[in-house]
């Protein structure tokens, strides 16, 4: 059997609360430079994917043209957003289906439908026990035997004479008598 002692902290609760604080601030400090390199980043990409557009001093074919070819990038865009799009509602549609299977083969297991087999009990015992079982093993005899009692039966006659052997005053004392 054992117990368990609960041992005091090393640390005193205001200390651990001081370090808790502190921690605090790092990991904010820490999460704020994070989010400022994500931003500088993503300039970056930008700026380097699209030059900055130059308007002034183009003609209306120039401004037609850069339009087009505006319009042109655009749609080569769009379309790699839908491929990925399906790609990705393909892969979660997957996903959905292995889940599924998952918690199937987690749940209930679908059982076959057996069949009814007829055996006997030594070919059973040789089932079971594989070899050790040599001799027949006989069941019957182990039964414990039940005696019935033989009810006692009632001799059916005819109905007419029962009838009347109960007429009269003599079969009234019959039936007071039987019911004594």
């Amino acid at each position: 059997m054992q117990i368990f002692v609960q041992r005091k902290p090393k640390i005193s609760a205001s200390r651990r609360l001081t370090l808790k604080t502190k921690l605090l601030k790092v990991a904010t400090v820490m999460l704020e430079k994070e989010k400022e390199a994500k931003r500088q980043e993503r300039e970056a990409t930008l700026s380097e994917r699209v030059p900055p557009l130059q308007l002034s001093g183009l003609s209306v074919q120039d401004l037609q043209a850069l339009c087009k070819e505006l319009h042109h990038k655009i749609d080569v865009v769009d379309e790699e957003r839908y491929d990925i799009n399906s790609k990705v509602n393909k892969n979660n549609v997957e996903l959905e289906n292995l889940f599924a299977k998952i918690i199937e083969l987690k749940g209930k297991m679908k059982r076959p439908a057996l069949k009814k087999v007829k055996i006997s009990a030594d070919a059973m015992l040789g089932a079971l026990l594989g070899a050790k079982v040599k001799e027949s093993v006989d069941f019957k005899a182990n039964l414990k035997t039940v005696k019935k009692e033989d009810e006692k039966k009632e001799e059916v006659t005819d109905w007419r004479k029962n009838v009347e052997a109960m007429s009269g005053m003599e079969g009234r004392m019959k039936l007071f008598n039987a019911g004594q």
